[in-house]
């Protein structure tokens, strides 16, 4: 507990001894910021800064469903290009194009979807020709 204001002294020189004082004694060093630079203070204020930060730290995602899985086709699609074998790059078309299927047998909310299935053997044929 903080001791309290002895009268006579500026509330402002007591706060910046506790302050010089705290920092002397190494508890400001376990702050997760510590030793950071501030953040950039020259963009407008945004009053949900510390939802976006939270999303962001947490890698939440706020798109509606049709575009998070347009996206999850262009990862598997790059997931392709770095698979290692013939049995990676046929697991990661199956799983992918599931999802596509059932999004196109039940059309998910937000802008129209615009995906087709995965041709399997054109793919996996791309991926051999490249690693020849």
């Amino acid at each position: 507990m903080t001791e309290r204001k002895p009268p006579g002294v500026s509330f402002e020189s007591f706060v910046d001894k506790q302050i010089r004082e705290a920092a002397e004694r190494g508890e400001f060093r376990s702050l997760s910021g510590f030793g950071k630079p501030l953040p950039d203070d020259s963009a407008p204020y945004d009053e949900l800064w510390w939802i976006k930060g939270k999303m962001h730290r947490e890698g939440a995602s706020v798109l509606p469903p049709s575009l998070a899985l347009r996206k999850e086709a262009e990862d598997a699609e790059a997931a392709v290009a770095e698979a290692v074998s013939e049995r990676q790059v046929r697991r990661i078309l199956g799983d992918i194009n599931t999802k596509i299927a059932e999004a196109l047998r039940r059309p998910p909310a937000g802008p129209p979807l615009n995906l087709t299935l995965f041709d399997v053997e054109a793919t996996v044929e791309r991926w051999r020709a490249e690693r020849a």
